[in-house]
């Protein structure tokens, strides 16, 4: 067929748009043209990747309960600052001197160890192809999964390369404080697209870890009305000891506990220690939260009726919980240039 000459202007449009958009598209699941999908190693016939990374994970929550909590942590501080690319676990350098992890905003991150030892027994197995953003987001689910008891599960879209650029500027301008309003939280997730719906879901990690004295000192001086007077109080006395606290008053000592007044629900009496659960809603809604973005939540009439909605409806949780991590997974890696490292603390080219 012959096309009339004066119709290849608009056909040369329609496909430069095709284009762009295909490119635009790739960016949205990856960044930097990545197309993340599920199984994404298996059909590089790589199918020993995540039971490595599983059977990793397991090994040292096994010893080390508390390392889950900081992988599902160190995940979000992750994907929250540029995307999904791993730049968290970058070492300082002669050549970056302030990489993501020294930044205030990201104080007591840890588990940098196990993603170091998933990556290199990966790269025994197979080498130069599993990106340590890619073990972040496995390591993350796997995490999440066994600290819930497999409630929490899901596939983790993959493909990921790993960014070489790193700023502790970057990290403390993007990721949400802990003294933030309703306002500045809503704000800060509309900003990576997510609604106050997921906001009060990913709240919900909460349930897990611990925080240093300097993210809820100002909870010591909140009025009342803010935050149970008894908790308070045993937040005072918790803390002239030493510098952390759980963030779930379950996983409180039992003097802690006594001095909060504290009679735990049947849900939260039945978990364990950062047991990932829907704890954190019971908590929330008797003022018994750690930070006072926790707490900025009940201003929030929508917000609110989450939070009630969560502490009656725990398999609702789970399975909201698990599709905010997969939408957070797929937050797009920025920048121009992307690597698979060799390991996962240090760029490839140390002249980034």
């Amino acid at each position: 067929m012959k096309l009339n000459a004066a119709l290849l202007p608009a056909l040369v449009a329609t496909l430069v748009i095709m284009v762009m958009a295909t490119q635009s598209s790739a960016a949205a699941s990856g960044g930097a043209g990545q197309y993340l999908v599920p199984g994404y190693y298996n059909a590089k016939k790589c199918g020993g990747v995540e039971p490595i990374v599983r059977e990793e994970v397991y090994k040292a929550l096994n010893a080390d309960r508390s390392k889950g909590a900081a992988l599902v942590r160190l995940f979000f501080h992750d994907c929250w600052v540029n995307g999904c690319d791993g730049s968290v676990l970058l070492d300082a350098s002669h050549t970056n001197p302030y990489p993501e992890k020294v930044a205030g905003a990201n104080i007591g991150l840890r588990a940098f160890d196990l993603i170091d030892a998933i990556k290199a027994r990966l790269e025994t197995v197979y080498p130069g192809v599993v990106s340590c953003s890619d073990i972040l987001a496995f390591a993350a689910r796997d995490a999440a999964r066994y600290l819930s008891t497999g409630h929490i599960d899901y596939a983790v879209p993959s493909g990921r390369r790993d960014g070489v650029a790193s700023r502790a500027r970057d990290a403390d301008a993007t990721l949400p404080g802990s003294t933030f309003s309703f306002g500045d939280l809503k704000r800060n997730f509309a900003k990576k697209n997510f609604t106050v719906e997921e906001l009060v879901v990913l709240s919900g990690a909460h349930s897990i870890g611990v925080a240093h004295y300097a993210s809820f000192k100002d909870r010591l001086a909140a009025p009342r009305g803010e935050i149970d007077a008894r908790y308070q109080r045993a937040l005072y006395l918790a803390t002239k000891y030493r510098p952390v606290v759980a963030n779930d008053i379950r996983d409180e000592t039992d003097a802690f506990k006594k001095d909060a007044g504290y009679y735990p629900t049947a849900a939260a009496a039945s978990g364990r220690r950062d047991y990932l659960n829907n704890t954190y809603y019971h908590n929330a809604l008797d003022n018994r939260v750690l930070f006072k973005s926790d707490w900025a939540l009940r201003t929030d009439s929508f917000a609110l009726g989450k939070l009630k909605e969560y502490r009656d409806k725990p398999s609702e949780w789970d399975a909201d919980f698990a599709d905010a991590l997969v939408k957070l997974s797929r937050l797009p890696a920025e920048g121009k240039n992307f690597e698979i490292r060799k390991k996962c603390s240090a760029t490839n080219k140390p002249s980034y």
